[in-house]
């Protein structure tokens, strides 16, 4: 399960100058100790975020999936398919990689994509070439493949080194 810390504080402002509220008004039924909520009760207004409301650290649970640590069956991981990934994906993969920084310009990225390869084999070919092994899984378990060549007839195989290599063959073998 995936785990959030969080602090909070709970602080309690006044909208009227100079006013005495009544002594029947009590801060404990405007909000909860704990959840994040926001009222206000004529003169009080009473603000908190998540968390505990005296300062200290919680830790929160979160259920992800059928039976709550699976990424892929919540789709926050490894549940897309090749058509899920389109000319944006590469130009966001492009940028995030640094590759635009270093070359200046985006024609690297145009070259490949003017050769009608599919997004996702694009990627795989970016990502072997930048040892992104998360990024490869990812590409893989979606469909890339990695037999597909660039314009100088070059594979993410070759584009890739030894260990990359053998963790797209080794996950290729597992797959099948």
């Amino acid at each position: 399960m995936a785990s959030i810390s969080c602090i909070t504080h709970h602080p309690v402002t006044s909208k009227l100058k100079n006013f005495s509220p009544s002594p029947h008004a009590s801060t404990s039924n405007l909000a909860s100790r704990f959840l994040g909520i926001k009222k206000s009760v004529g003169w009080l207004s009473l603000t908190s975020r998540i968390g505990p409301s005296n300062g200290s650290r919680a830790t929160c649970w979160f259920r992800f999936g059928k039976n709550g640590v699976d990424a892929e069956g919540a789709g926050i991981y490894g549940s897309q398919s090749r058509d899920d990934f389109d000319r944006d994906d590469v130009e966001q993969y492009f940028n995030y990689m640094g590759m635009l920084a270093v070359d200046g310009t985006y024609d690297k990225m145009e070259a490949l994509l003017s050769l009608n390869i599919h997004p996702v084999d694009i990627l795989l070919l970016l990502a072997a070439s930048e040892g992104d092994k998360p990024k490869i899984e990812e590409l893989l378990r979606a469909g890339a493949k990695y037999d597909v060549k660039d314009r100088e007839g070059r594979t993410a195989l070759d584009r890739a080194n030894e260990e990359i290599k053998e963790f797209i063959l080794n996950f290729s073998v597992q797959r099948a």
